[in-house]
């Protein structure tokens, strides 16, 4: 396969490896970027990698407010209270907010996941696929693609950047990582949505209802 520059700047992006690193890393995967990564940090070259161990204890706590209806409170760390100064480290923690608010993730990485949860997700993805008809023997490779499906939802690394499609959050943190040298680690979050968890009244889904036929 033909390893072109693009690819070899997007995985030098997301490492921060050498560029002929990057090279044989994408011709031994066969262009799979997400195994070049993998392979870069097995061999010790990513420097995303070398930073994975280090300590993140600065940083900032950002808030968002979209038309006073959704809330977040979120907390980036940072190694260096100098980073979290930092404009692109702002506007990165900024971005996060915003994404907190507009695509609604439970957690932060799939390990923070309850195993309950995902096996109940398991049972109802096993029963939906044969329900389905599909036969025994592939239920078990659609439930684990459908259950990448569930991890994109609900945790925030997995999600897709409402910016850029073609990303993930995880994906801009090791991009950042790779750029300013440090450490970067979305610790915690929270979300508030106006009503969230409340039973409306009768009357104010009655007058909801009217307003949408005027």
């Amino acid at each position: 396969m033909e390893i072109s520059a693009k690819m070899v700047k997007e995985l030098r992006e997301k490492t921060g490896a050498g560029m002929m690193d990057c090279k044989k890393a994408l011709q031994e995967s066969e262009g799979n970027i997400d195994r070049a990564v993998d392979i870069l940090r097995e061999q010790g070259l990513s420097k995303v990698a070398k930073k994975a161990d280090r300590i993140a204890a600065e940083g900032i706590v950002e808030s968002y407010i979209h038309g006073g209806r959704i809330g977040v409170l979120v907390e980036v760390n940072s190694e260096t209270d100098f980073v979290a100064k930092n404009d692109d480290f702002r506007t990165f923690v900024r971005d996060i907010a915003m994404q907190i608010a507009a695509a609604n993730p439970k957690y932060v990485t799939r390990e923070e996941v309850p195993a309950e949860e995902v096996e109940h997700e398991k049972k109802v993805l096993t029963e939906q696929a044969l329900n389905e008809g599909k036969p025994e023997k592939i239920v078990e490779k659609m439930v684990i693609g459908r259950l990448e499906k569930f991890y994109q939802e609900i945790v925030l690394l997995d999600q897709a950047f409402i910016k850029d499609g073609d990303k993930k959050i995880s994906d801009l943190v090791n991009e950042l990582t790779a750029r300013i040298g440090e450490k970067i680690s979305i610790r915690r979050f929270v979300r508030f949505e106006v009503g969230e968890g409340l039973e409306k009244r009768e009357e104010d889904f009655a007058a909801e209802v009217a307003k949408q036929m005027q």
